[in-house]
């Protein structure tokens, strides 16, 4: 068994904060058979405090700020970069529309190790917080739908899994730092928030005292939007309230929903709210204790129809969910029988070029269609005569002849042509378990001296990155993260 440590880093709207993990990994297959190899385990072993993420202003993060507390962390941990395999670096909700989000993205990956990778976008955020916080399994054990409302301070990320699979996610403009009060002031609110307010009648000016009724008022309005992304909306002005705060297509919702949970920093004044005997029955210093709007609303939610028309169940994770999801889940395994040059790993931020069906298909043991595919796909990545460095993905067959494998080496070869020309490295990813022989093929055909990455049991699609680290399992594995690098506009 092996074990490696994995670090997630989560730079959100409101806080900052890390986790160490130990993944452990074991050939699972038996001792006459192929390598096998499993993640086996997954356990946090050190999470970090929380931080109020240190901005320069609204428009800017705090680079020195983070590092320090990256620093800091790593010191408590008593970890050192060089000690890590793999993990993540995440920006989310409004902190991914800073205009230095892109830069500190990739000063801080850089930083943190040598195969940390650094990505952004709510579809990806959506998914990692679902699986930190376990609704991932929490929906196979209870045999359910769930779907999982992962609420920060800027945006609230939905994910639905039915028996342990993804069937969809979204993300909305809705978090509890969207309206900011600072001496019971209104010092800031966002676009989309002031839109929502004037839709209700209700005007928030900078510089005015916030007036409690009002807040609660949009923080209602905030969770109706809530439910109604699970509904199939007939009331058009609910319906355009939806589309306005939605900031990527809305969920697919042909499975009914058994079950919500929440997470994020929302998700803990959900479950357990601020108040005594009634609703809000606190004093104005609870309610404004964290400089937001994220106290109301959480009591918004409970008392919204969303809370009242779903069974509510509690994750494992709520605040820490997205950071739990970044360190644990976010790298693969690739297949056991992988080829690779040594020197051409690891690789970061890598387009994949994805074959249709019918592009790769095989007529009397031969590829007609895939060197036409391969030269007109990679051509989206070429500038001014230069090709990007791109990945090949195709399904693949199982059981083929020698004959066969040639075949479609010979016809991959031919449609990297004009790429191999270009110098850039060759990177091919197969559905099934064929990447040894293919890559030792096109080897012989370009030549050994040539950056080669060929592995298998790795689906992706067109619009995906990849990232390859360095071998695990005595150079048997490689870990493999597929993400969206879209950052939030």
């Amino acid at each position: 068994m092996e074990r490696i440590l994995s670090v997630g880093i989560d730079i959100g709207t409101t806080t900052t904060q890390l986790v160490f993990s130990r993944i452990s990994l074991e050939n699972v297959a038996s001792f006459s058979s192929a390598p096998r190899i499993t993640i086996i385990d997954k356990e946090v072993i050190y999470r970090s405090k929380i931080y109020f993420t240190p901005l320069l202003s609204y428009d800017e993060i705090d680079y020195d700020g983070i590092l320090s507390i990256v620093d800091a962390e790593y010191k408590a941990a008593s970890i050192e970069k060089s000690d890590l395999s793999t993990g993540a670096v995440i920006i989310t909700g409004e902190t991914s529309r800073k205009d230095n989000a892109e830069k500190v993205l990739r000063m801080l990956s850089g930083y943190a190790g040598d195969f940390v990778v650094a990505t952004a976008g709510p579809e990806l955020e959506a998914i990692l917080a679902a699986k930190g916080a376990c609704i991932h399994t929490l929906s196979k054990e209870q045999n359910m739908t769930i779907a999982n409302f992962d609420i920060g301070g800027g945006t609230t990320n939905i994910a639905i899994f039915k028996h342990g699979q993804l069937l969809g996610n979204t993300c909305l403009d809705i978090g509890g730092r969207l309206i900011r009060i600072e001496n019971q002031k209104i010092e800031y609110v966002a676009p989309k928030i002031q839109w929502l307010a004037l839709r209700y009648g209700l005007n928030f000016t900078l510089g005015d005292k916030a007036n409690l009724s009002d807040l609660k008022s949009i923080a209602g309005a905030m969770a109706d939007v809530l439910y109604e992304v699970l509904q199939n909306i007939s009331n058009v002005k609910k319906r355009d309230n939806l589309e306005h705060m939605l900031t990527i297509a809305g969920l697919d919702l042909s499975e009914p929903i058994d079950a919500i949970t929440f997470s994020g920093g929302v998700a803990d004044l959900i479950y357990r709210p601020l108040k005594t005997n009634g609703f809000y029955e606190t004093t104005r210093q609870d309610i404004f204790k964290y400089g937001d709007l994220g106290v109301i609303l959480g009591a918004a939610i409970r008392e919204s129809s969303l809370f009242k028309a779903y069974t509510v169940l509690e994750p494992q994770e709520t605040i820490r969910a997205t950071v739990v999801g970044a360190g644990i889940h976010t790298m693969e395994l690739s297949g056991s029988t992988i080829e690779y040059t040594h020197g051409a790993l690891p690789v970061q931020n890598i387009p994949i070029v994805k074959l249709t069906s019918d592009e790769e298909q095989q007529v009397e043991g031969r590829y007609p269609f895939i060197a036409g595919a391969i030269e007109k796909k990679l051509s989206w990545y070429k500038y001014d005569d230069i090709y990007q460095a791109a990945a090949i993905s195709f399904k693949g067959s199982r059981n083929l002849s020698y004959l066969q494998v040639q075949s479609l080496s010979a016809a991959i070869r031919k449609g990297l042509e004009s790429y191999i020309n270009n110098g850039g490295p060759i990177i091919i990813i197969v559905e099934t378990d064929m990447a040894k022989v293919l890559g030792q093929t096109l080897q012989m055909s370009i030549g050994r001296n040539r950056p080669m990455i060929c592995i298998d049991s790795v689906s992706v699609e067109n619009g995906d990155y990849i990232d390859i680290g360095m071998p695990l399992a005595s150079g048997r594995v490689l870990p493999v993260v597929i993400k969206t690098l879209a950052l939030n506009v």
